[in-house]
């Protein structure tokens, strides 16, 4: 949430720590702006469903993707932007989609007995067989 909020409300200064002087760019600050209130975004709905004791797995699940993403862009335009900061926000990037991706795994209960959803077996959130 404070990545985000820092794009969001510093956009020049913030996306320079990411891609260099390109972020002090005008139409550039629209695009970082909108990375960083996704990231607020994502980190206040997983909070506040956490307080509220909702499912919080899609809020980590979708931060888990949205850093994956971050990080495959990061790498995949290699030296457009500068050495350092492609390795800080990459290692920064993969570390929270780890992170946001263990954290999907066990944050709510898992499904009620009998309950099974497709996204289930991918997740680690199904049942075992029952018992007799």
């Amino acid at each position: 949430m404070v990545v985000g909020a820092a794009l969001m409300l510093a956009p020049g200064w913030a996306g320079r720590r990411w891609i260099g002087e390109q972020a002090g760019h005008p139409a550039v600050k629209v695009i970082t702006r909108a990375l960083g209130v996704r990231d607020l975004a994502l980190g206040l709905g997983a909070v506040i469903a956490i307080d509220r004791g909702a499912p919080a797995r899609g809020w980590f699940e979708a931060a888990a993707l949205c850093d994956g993403v971050d990080l495959v862009a990061t790498l995949a335009v290699g030296d457009a932007i500068p050495d350092r900061a492609r390795k800080a926000v990459g290692a920064i990037a993969a570390g929270s989609a780890l992170a946001c991706a263990a954290l999907a795994r066990t944050v709510d209960e898992p499904p009620l007995p009998g309950v099974q959803a497709a996204e289930a077996e991918l997740t680690g959130h199904h049942q075992p067989a029952a018992v007799y």
